[in-house]
């Protein structure tokens, strides 16, 4: 071998090692090198010296199978490390891959367009060069093996590091670092397919939840059960979110308690983290700890008692407000709901906000027309899940105070609407949208309460999870916030005695899981049925 051929070998393998050992840049979609190493690379060679003894001729095509094995596996490392990096847990291909349209049309419809072509290319470009580079390592790979010294040095030192990974793994204490191997990802996803094939994992849920309550402490009053998209305990741990928001907050407790309400708070872990809300709606709703689709999907598949079916049993008209659903939902039976108000049925006519163009202050207004003016009536029990504080946040629309003109075609001036839409998130640090998304949810049900302060309502204000690791930060427990506005005593004492404290801020331990927090409102709301 040549001097070329040499820098050649060496350059190969240095490009297929960091290729599977680079990890994220949090909270980014970058990535950072590191000195680690990679066992895959190491198996792999040793694999092609066991070929190249046994007198297998390596061609081209042999070539084209690594590099596209070798992309598979890049592309596996890059979706672990990132979605950890912005999500805060472990991607699930099997779960998780039937989304991805969805959220790349919905970052592409609030996305500065620059980034957005960047993006673009990228993923069509990246895929290309990596082929390219990986073809061209493994055919520098194939020539050394003509050349004894290039062939004896580099087995011994693939032989030395399949050894110091054995040594490590049964607990020697070594100076080098070896990463992950993405392989074992692949074959947890395998496993979690036969496992559901098999059907062991409908054997593996939980038994059914017994909910029983005559609602006799709520009777007559609607009942909101709200959850706030990504509104997580970070942004009452943070001192800098803290600061942002205390004026809001101060005026939304204002709203409260001078329409004649109360509000109690508690911290809840959620059964998710920075995304897939509706882990934490259904283990709420069914008070089933359901953690994964698998789970949701599941439980979805039996008869199961559901809090939508307790107050429907005690003469509640029930009715789901689902502004972010855009097809149809037959999960909604599972549920029990009379009634479910998605995208269309809204029927939202003003100006697009984000990927779903309605915001939350339209949809209240709208369910308020529809189901809440009436005084002739059945008291309503409403789910709502909002959609204006999802990730990226902005544009936030701007908060509109009479609330007869958000259900028109012009809801807002255009100096403000314009303000709005010029807001295009930063992904590097999306804190400040946080922020706003928030102040204008404390904004909108404050509002709410001002405009029917004549009317007895009793609203559970719940976090569905935190929102993605690029704002919560590294680490961030899995906690929401849960507050209680009502302007019944006995609800709220009852509460109390659960461990709910008075007022926004809340509990500094959390009181509960979601899924066990059911039996408390349950219980704050009247006795057992039984």
């Amino acid at each position: 071998m040549n001097m070329l051929q040499w820098i050649g070998l060496g350059a190969s393998l240095v490009l297929l090692n960091i290729s599977l050992t680079f990890t994220n840049i949090w909270p980014t979609l970058g990535i950072r090198l590191t000195p680690d190493l990679s066992v895959e690379l190491a198996v792999i060679l040793l694999a092609i010296f066991v070929a190249h003894w046994w007198k297998v001729t390596l061609t081209a095509a042999h070539e084209r199978w690594l590099a596209v094995g070798w992309l598979l596996l890049v592309l596996g490392r890059y979706g672990d490390v990132t979605a950890r990096s912005l999500y805060g847990r472990d991607i699930n291909l099997f779960w998780d891959v039937r989304h991805m349209p969805n959220v790349g049309a919905m970052f592409a419809a609030v996305a500065d367009p620059l980034l957005l072509f960047l993006v673009i290319g990228g993923v069509v470009v990246v895929p290309l060069v990596g082929f390219a580079v990986s073809r061209w390592a493994f055919r520098s790979i194939f020539l050394s093996l003509d050349d004894m010294w290039a062939r004896s040095g580099l087995f011994l030192v693939v032989v030395a590091v399949l050894v110091l990974r054995v040594g490590q793994g049964v607990g020697a204490s070594l100076p080098l670092r070896f990463s992950d191997t993405v392989s074992q990802a692949y074959v947890r996803e395998l496993s979690e397919l036969a496992y559901e094939m098999s059907g062991a994992g409908l054997k593996s849920l939980a038994p059914p939840t017994k909910l029983s309550s005559d609602l006799s402490l709520v009777t007559g009053a609607d009942v909101f059960l709200v959850f706030l998209e990504s509104y997580g305990t970070v942004s009452w741990d943070q001192p800098e979110f803290v600061a942002e928001l205390s004026n809001s907050r101060d005026l939304f407790v204002r709203d409260i308690t001078e329409t004649g309400r109360s509000v109690v708070s508690a911290r809840v872990e959620s059964t998710t983290f920075g995304g897939e809300s509706w882990l934490a709606h259904i283990s709420l709703l069914s008070g089933t700890e359901v953690r994964d689709p698998g789970t949701n999907k599941r439980l979805m598949a039996q008869d199961r008692d559901t809090l939508v079916k307790v107050f429907g049993r005690n003469g509640y008209r029930t009715v789901a407000v689902m502004p972010g659903l855009q097809r149809g939902w037959p999960q909604g039976k599972f549920y029990g709901f009379d009634d479910i108000y998605d995208h269309s049925r809204l029927d939202y006519q003003g100006p697009p906000f984000g990927w779903w163009d309605l915001n939350d202050q339209f949809a209240l207004a709208r369910l308020d027309q529809l189901e809440v003016a009436s005084h002739e009536r059945r008291p309503v029990f409403v789910f709502f899940s909002t959609v204006t504080s999802h990730a990226p946040f902005v544009p936030t629309p701007p908060y509109q105070p009479d609330w007869k003109r958000v259900l028109s075609g012009r809801p807002y001036d255009e100096k403000s609407l314009d303000r709005a839409w010029s807001d295009y998130p930063d992904w590097l640090n999306l804190g400040p949208s946080y922020i706003k998304a928030l102040r204008y949810a404390y904004e909108t049900i404050g509002g709410y309460f001002r405009l029917r302060q004549d009317r007895d309502i009793i609203m559970i204000l719940a976090g569905d999870h935190q929102p993605p690791s690029l704002v919560s930060g590294e680490g961030a427990s899995w906690d929401v916030p849960v507050h209680v506005v009502a302007s019944r005593p006995e609800v709220l004492e009852r509460l109390r005695r659960h461990a709910f404290v008075d007022g926004l801020a809340p509990t500094s331990e959390k009181i509960a899981r979601m899924d066990t927090l059911l039996p408390m409102l349950l219980d704050a709301f009247g006795e057992s049925d039984s």
